[in-house]
């Protein structure tokens, strides 16, 4: 049932057996990304007839892939690398909801790679790694054997550990705070800082410790490391995101009766004069139409959100501008013969972050390696010249992996988000709204909106069920199959 500008009419279709239809409730998904995908099929997985508008020709807003033919032939690229940890049960509840579970395993047991060059270190390897112990002991082998860090640092880590875990994140002083002057006053170095505070911090928040709120860092760190022993374990999709986030999403859209509209931008939202609402969409200057929906969920970034706000829907509707965004920088580097033996590591003592390698996903032909560096918080760079970058970065890999030395690089290129996430400033807590407006009918859904969790799959996902239990809880609202429930800023899932 996924409609496109092609069709003559996006806004008909038959009415899908054993769904809701015409006369019972109706809703209006904006946004085709993760949030809005969850939206929607947790309404329609209620009963509630369900329409998806997209405005881009695909879905999976900022987590998706593309194809791309260079200087290494045809290749499907992700726009960045997207990871996901155990303790990501939203995320998993929507990778089984879509049927890609198995398309993006987790690790058996955490292990994270790192090597340090910096200056006297040589190249050096060391292993964030857990055990099966219970927390916090699953980390203490691990921390203790960490070259990265001296014996006296890892003490003070283990020690900022339990300070950490006696946070509450969602207590307002905590947003407040920035997560540096916190590390500072709990006695980190900034070696300990570099090598592994800001080393998960950067990845998970987008932001290094100084500009990262303590509230969302905390949750991080207590969520992802002192929870439970294996929620760290990390997971990644071994296939282009496209087939999961579009392909798998859009296929259990149909199979949930769900009807999908994209290339749609939305020009407004307005209250119907007799209930509900009217959906203005343009495919382009010759095509345009209206859409009637009960409840409308806006799942678009908060800029987007602001435009198409009805008045009076929220308090301080310009709260919302007020919430930054992050840019993360992808570098794709393929090589003429393998230079990595593992799927991924974490590096020190150079501008390079993380490296994935994208080989098998990619479809590379004729040999060699593809390896992707996902760069987070890439404000100074996000805007510098592929060129510039080829020779910054290159030579910094050959410090990394001594068998890129003397290779062939068969294609250099550069992916660019420069508003990949929101930013996690000390603050923002205090203007992300919650899922429901003033305006009856009207939700919000986005990693950006008050998940408690900073802007991850994760957090998307929990937004969008979030928007969706909020508008079933409507008087009047159908009640069969509810969706799942999250606990806030946690990983486990409430009981039914």
């Amino acid at each position: 049932m996924t409609q496109d500008s092609t069709r003559p009419d996006p806004y008909r279709g038959p009415a899908v057996p054993g769904r809701a239809e015409a006369g019972e409730h109706s809703a209006t998904v904006i946004g085709g990304g993760i949030a809005g995908i969850t939206a929607a099929l947790a309404l329609a997985d209620s009963g509630v007839r369900v329409t998806l508008v997209e405005g881009r020709p695909r879905l999976g807003g900022l987590a998706f892939s593309f194809r791309r033919r260079g200087a290494a032939g045809e290749l499907t690229v992700d726009n960045g690398q997207h990871v996901y940890l155990r303790c990501c049960t939203a995320y998993r509840w929507f990778l089984d909801r879509i049927g890609g579970t198995r398309l993006a395993p987790l690790q058996e047991r955490l292990e994270v790679p790192v090597l340090d060059v910096g200056p006297g270190q040589g190249r050096r390897l060391g292993r964030l790694r857990r055990t099966a112990l219970p927390v916090p002991l699953h980390l203490a082998g691990g921390l203790a054997r960490y070259p990265h860090l001296s014996l006296a640092e890892r003490l003070g880590v283990a020690r900022a550990a339990l300070a950490l875990k006696g946070l509450d994140p969602a207590d307002p002083a905590l947003d407040g705070t920035d997560f540096a002057g916190w590390l500072h006053r709990q006695g980190q170095s900034p070696r300990a800082v570099e090598a592994l505070w800001d080393l998960v911090g950067v990845a998970t928040l987008n932001a290094r410790a100084g500009q990262a709120s303590l509230g969302l860092a905390a949750m991080v760190f207590k969520t992802g490391l002192l929870s439970e022993p294996g929620a760290a374990d990390i997971g990644w999709a071994h296939v282009p995101l496209g087939d999961l986030h579009d392909t798998l999403a859009r296929a259990a859209l149909e199979r949930a009766g769900v009807r999908t509209v994209l290339r749609g931008r939305v020009q407004a939202v307005t209250p119907a004069p007799d209930g509900g609402w009217h959906i203005e969409v343009n495919h382009g200057p010759a095509t345009a139409g209206r859409l009637h929906a009960d409840t409308v969920v806006l799942a678009v970034p908060q800029h987007e959100t602001r435009r198409l706000l009805p008045q009076g829907a929220l308090d301080e509707p310009e709260r919302l501008l007020g919430i930054g965004t992050s840019p993360i920088l992808n570098i794709h580097v393929v090589y003429d013969r393998t230079v990595l033996r593992r799927p991924f590591f974490a590096a020190l003592g150079t501008p390079v972050q993380w490296v994935f390698d994208r080989t098998a996903a990619s479809g590379l032909t004729g040999g060699g390696q593809y390896l992707a560096l996902s760069q987070s918080a890439a404000h100074d760079e996000i805007d510098t010249p592929a060129a510039v970058l080829r020779g910054r970065y290159l030579p910094e890999m050959e410090r990394l992996l001594p068998a890129a030395r003397g290779t062939r690089v068969r294609d250099f290129f550069v992916t660019r988000e420069r508003t990949a996430t929101f930013a996690p400033a000390p603050g923002v807590g205090r203007l992300r709204p919650g899922a429901r407006t003033r305006a009856p009918g009207l939700y919000l859904a986005g990693a950006w909106t008050d998940t408690g969790w900073p802007a991850t799959m994760e957090g998307a996902v929990r937004s969008g069920i979030t928007a969706a239990r909020a508008a079933l809880s409507e008087p009047g609202r159908p009640h069969h199959n509810p969706p799942p429930a999250f606990r806030p800023g946690h990983p486990q899932q409430e009981a039914a």
